[in-house]
């Protein structure tokens, strides 16, 4: 079991999950995180330090799109291990739904 990064991170970006990954299994693209599904261990501390709830536990229904889409860009993506500055519209965006359709970008972030 591992953890993963649903839409609701899209255009938010809080990263306040980062700080407190013990493995640091956290990737950064342009408008959201991602979660190497190899590398998390299942500890659950990020789950709860996200402001928009869109950590999800990948033994939740209907997440296989997100588990897919985690993967795939856990090795496309930069590492994070420090929390940067989240976008200064993030609150606008942050009970929109449907937000992969609208927002999602596959451009890397910048890492740390």
């Amino acid at each position: 079991m591992a953890y993963v990064v649903t839409d609701a991170c899209i255009k938010c970006k809080f990263m306040d999950c980062v700080e407190v990954c013990p493995v640091d299994c956290f990737y950064e693209g342009e408008n959201m995180l991602v979660i190497h599904p190899d590398e998390c261990i299942d500890c659950g501390v990020c789950e709860p330090e996200c402001p928009p709830e869109a950590i999800k536990a990948d033994t939740e229904s209907g997440l296989e799109k997100w588990m897919s889409l985690n993967a795939e860009y856990a090795k496309k993506w930069p590492n994070i291990t420090q929390k940067g500055t989240p976008p200064a519209d993030r609150e606008e965006f942050r009970n929109e739904t449907g937000k992969l359709e609208k927002y999602f970008s596959d451009k890397p972030g910048q890492g740390s």
